[in-house]
């Protein structure tokens, strides 16, 4: 399992109160090795109130990639008129002590968080968002090389640091699923936050554990072809071995035996084999060729 090594720091250490006196030492000295972020603010302007708890959630999101300065602009007037600051809120942000980014006014929240994540690369380092999604990389390289538990324990991790890491929590899912544990990956999909519950990476998930459940009962593919050969009017026999070769890895194989079904009967058992497509192709990632053309083909079977 790949250490994260993401451990936040102590909010006194990401986020200060400064002044003029500290200037030099809270922005210039320290953003010789990290971006330092200025957020030039007044008792009473308004948007600052709502700008500040935003920035400062930003930098801690960070954990250490960069630092905050709160600034009075009412008690540093000889900084506010170096930098030109003529309204509030006024963010800088500075490296190597020197300005290099900043905005005027509120910002909404996505903005704000672009804006740290800048900073950031700025700085030379990297933004944890994408520090979290190499490591999704690494644990779905882990899962197909069929290092499972490795896998697992790497998105556990990653969704201990972002709980709403859509990919992260699929991939989970989906190592449950190749443990075998289909009642653990059942119960994570249901107790997924609901602010990714809906997620293509869940989507995907729950479509894969709906094909796991089924292969688990899945006939002998020899006998349902032999079925199938003697009466291809058969649609239960067509339909039990499009399941049956899906068990076995047989993706393609299934589609077609599904797509013949449909071709031959769309309406059999509520559309059960246009069911039964989308289930597979909702599985797959978007650009596998079995997708598109199975849904290419599919599409062109509906509106004929």
């Amino acid at each position: 399992m790949m250490d994260l090594n993401l451990s936040p720091a102590p909010d006194a250490d990401l986020i200060k109160d400064g002044s003029e006196a500290t200037f030099m030492a809270d922005v210039v000295e320290a953003s010789q090795t990290v971006p330092v972020i200025v957020d030039f603010w007044a008792p009473w302007c308004g948007p600052c109130k709502t700008l500040g708890p935003m920035l400062e959630d930003a930098v801690r999101a960070a954990k250490g990639a960069v630092k905050m300065v709160k600034l009075n602009a009412d008690e540093a007037q000889q900084i506010v008129g170096q930098m030109q600051i003529q309204s509030l809120p006024t963010v800088f942000a500075f490296f190597k002590g020197q300005p290099v980014d900043g905005f005027q006014g509120a910002l909404p929240q996505s903005e704000v968080k672009a804006f740290v994540d800048r900073v950031i690369k700025a700085g030379g380092g990297e933004a944890p968002g994408e520090t979290l999604n190499e490591a999704v990389a690494v644990a779905e390289e882990m899962l197909t090389d069929g290092a499972v538990q490795d896998a697992l324990d790497t998105f556990s991790a990653i969704l201990g640091e972002d709980p709403n890491h859509a990919a992260a929590y699929g991939g989970m899912v989906r190592a449950y699923i190749a443990l075998d544990q289909l009642d653990a990956a059942e119960g994570h999909l249901n107790g997924a936050p609901i602010e990714i519950s809906k997620s293509p990476e869940l989507e995907a998930a729950h479509a894969q554990l709906q094909l796991a459940r089924q292969a688990a009962n899945a006939g002998p593919v020899a006998e349902l072809q032999a079925a199938v050969d003697a009466n291809p009017d058969d649609s239960q026999a067509r339909f039990d071995l499009a399941l049956a070769l899906q068990a076995s890895g047989d993706t393609q194989g299934a589609v077609d035996q599904l797509l013949t079904l449909f071709g031959k009967d769309r309406e059999w058992n509520e559309s059960a084999a246009k069911t039964q497509l989308f289930t597979i192709f909702d599985a797959l990632k978007g650009n596998d060729p079995i997708a598109l053309n199975g849904r290419r083909k599919l599409s062109s079977m509906i509106f004929a």
